[in-house]
């Protein structure tokens, strides 16, 4: 079994996220198209967005690192260290107010 910690990642794909082009990086935890549940951390380095997208299906977005704001339609939420939300079942988008870490977590239907 090996042994990570999510602080460590996240320290590690923000240096990455810093680096890319796209201000972005993406690692999966658990999972992938082919299981059930998906664990997904994503950093985005300031400023960078995830732009609106569909809902993936049930899931929640936890921050590890710094402050992020969820926007789906005319509602947003704003989300720091350790916080939580559930991922609205409609069109929505993300962004990163500091250099970021989240955790996404979604069953997939498939």
């Amino acid at each position: 079994m090996e042994e990570n910690t999510l602080t460590t990642i996240a320290q590690d794909m923000l240096t990455e996220a810093r680096e890319a082009s796209s201000g972005r990086s993406a690692h999966h935890l658990n999972g992938g198209r082919e299981h059930t549940l998906q664990q997904t951390m994503i950093a985005l380095a300031e400023g960078q967005d995830l732009k609106e997208h569909e809902n993936p299906g049930e899931a929640t977005i936890q921050v590890i690192t710094g402050r992020v704001e969820l926007v789906a339609g005319d509602e947003s939420v704003q989300l720091g260290p350790a916080q939580y939300a559930v991922i609205p079942q409609q069109r929505h988008s993300l962004h990163a107010h500091e250099d970021s870490v989240v955790l996404l977590t979604l069953v997939n239907k498939g």
